[in-house]
């Protein structure tokens, strides 16, 4: 037997000695008349009152000291000391205290505040009572559990100990709210669109496929957080809309990549593209300064400042510089030729032309400090994006850069049904082909720009790698539960 399980049998034993002595180990109630914050706050007025309160919290530590013993009480808003006396209580009720209580152990206790001869201030119970028993002891000390997946298993252990993920899990709180703030400051209206689809669309990416049982179909969880329903809902006629919710992608795992998380999506009526840019400039510094108080960051070895004029970045252009080579004109043998001449790997299941420019780009962009936006990138990689009125060959799409990463994603809506509908075409040729992250042909969706869609300007952020990159953490990491391969 091991010392984990030793140890949950004497508690168990002890669980079983509360019970038979017709204690509720588990109650539902409380008489909890202040938080330990609260308490603390109002601690020389409550003090001199000599008023009785109701304390509750998990039991941190105890220290036996003769016919006292002391423990730390933490409820989740703060800590005080509490002070079991055998004087107080009677040898009865100070002798039941240590037999039955560990800690881990949720307690209520009854009492008085008072301050020792040494400053601390104290909760001096005439009375206590077992919340909740625990029958697994907590980590004495956190460097205990040094193993980074067994932390990220145990995340409630890691959240109770360690001050700074808790602190994340509440700034990550901030962010979002802050964004849902400042896009309803603007006129935006929250919406829900559908998470299980018949076709995904909104993005290049391999998705999630699950069953319905009450209809006897096969449905996708979703690849955006609900792009084409939004656009449907300026068809409708409303003129500004955001979701923020969560959107699933079946693919690799990295520190900037999960397959469940957070997205937020906009979508602007008579706005373009350009004015989609000016608007998102002024999102990322309202969110980055409302949560972490400050503009300038180290990110993955760069120092970015989110407060300086943001930059502006040629796609060909700086494929041209890094990767020495025209996409606009080059062919996909010559695009594959240079892809290995660089050393890129890549997939060569469904690879084509799109794929081709994609790792190009993705090899090119680690060397952008941003902020700052990507503008004028190919038709080719961009089948939802309204062509350049110049240059066909490009399309009126940004991508806001950070740290040689992208961290949103926008452009001039395609509201052409008919130009829509034959980029699908393209789409589901290379799908078919067997390019897994190629969009599917989605007829609903042309049938309803059909009806007239008014110029509209979009905008998708991963706010979670955002999120990670500014706290200086893996994307992994900054998710309060990520997902864990059964052990």
């Amino acid at each position: 037997m091991s010392t984990i399980d030793e140890l949950k049998k004497v508690r168990l034993e002890k669980l079983k000695s509360l019970q038979d002595s017709g204690l509720l180990t588990y109650p539902a109630t409380s008489k909890r008349t202040h938080s330990i914050t609260e308490a603390l706050k109002s601690f020389d007025k409550l003090a001199k009152s000599g008023a009785v309160l109701y304390l509750t919290g998990r039991i941190m530590a105890l220290r036996g000291h003769g016919g006292a013993t002391f423990l730390d009480i933490n409820d989740g808003t703060g800590k005080i000391q509490g002070l079991i006396k055998e004087d107080k209580l009677g040898p009865k009720g100070y002798q039941f205290f240590i037999d039955h209580f560990d800690i881990g152990d949720f307690v209520e206790i009854k009492g008085i505040l008072i301050e020792t001869k040494r400053g601390e201030k104290t909760i001096e119970a005439s009375d206590y009572k077992m919340l909740s028993k625990s029958l697994l002891p907590l980590p004495e000390k956190w460097h205990g559990l040094q193993d980074e997946e067994e932390k990220l298993r145990k995340r409630y252990l890691d959240i109770l100990f360690n001050p700074e993920i808790k602190e994340m899990i509440q700034k990550r709180a901030v962010f979002w709210n802050s964004m849902r703030e400042f896009l309803m400051e603007k006129g935006f209206l929250e919406v829900e669109t559908p998470v299980l689809e018949v076709t995904t669309g909104g993005a290049d990416a391999k998705p999630f496929i699950t069953h319905h049982n009450a209809l006897d179909i096969d449905v996708f969880l979703r690849i955006s957080t609900g792009e084409l329903w939004q656009k449907k809902l300026m068809v409708a006629g409303f003129e500004k809309t955001f979701e923020i919710g969560r959107q699933f992608r079946n693919e690799g795992m990295d520190a900037e990549h999960l397959q469940d998380y957070t997205q937020m999506e906009f979508y602007w009526a008579y706005a373009d593209y350009k004015m989609g840019m000016k608007l998102v400039e002024e999102l990322y510094k309202y969110i980055i300064k409302k949560t972490f108080g400050t503009l300038k960051f180290d990110i993955k070895g760069f120092k970015v400042d989110f407060g300086k004029k943001w930059e502006t970045y040629d796609y060909q252009t700086i494929i041209n510089k890094y990767a020495k080579i025209n996409i606009l004109e080059a062919s996909l043998p010559e695009m594959e030729k240079q892809l290995q001449k660089l050393g890129i790997t890549y997939d060569k299941n469904g690879f084509n032309k799109t794929r081709a420019i994609d790792n190009l780009w993705k090899y090119c962009r680690k060397n952008l400090v941003g902020p700052g936006f990507l503008i004028n990138l190919p038709l080719d990689v961009s089948p939802l994006a309204k062509k350049d009125e110049k240059n066909e060959k490009i399309v009126q799409r940004f991508q806001v850069i950070v740290a040689g990463s992208e961290v949103g994603n926008g452009y001039s809506e395609l509201n052409d049904p008919i130009d829509q509908a034959e980029r699908f075409s393209e789409q589901q040729k290379l799908r078919d082909k067997g390019d897994q992250e190629a969009q599917m042909f989605d007829h609903d969706f042309v049938e309803a720009l059909e009806y007239g869609m008014p110029p509209t300007c979009g905008f998708g952020i991963g706010g979670e790698r955002l999120f990670a990159f500014l706290m200086n953490k893996s994307v992994r990491e900054c998710q309060i539960f990520p997902l864990m391969k059964p052990k």
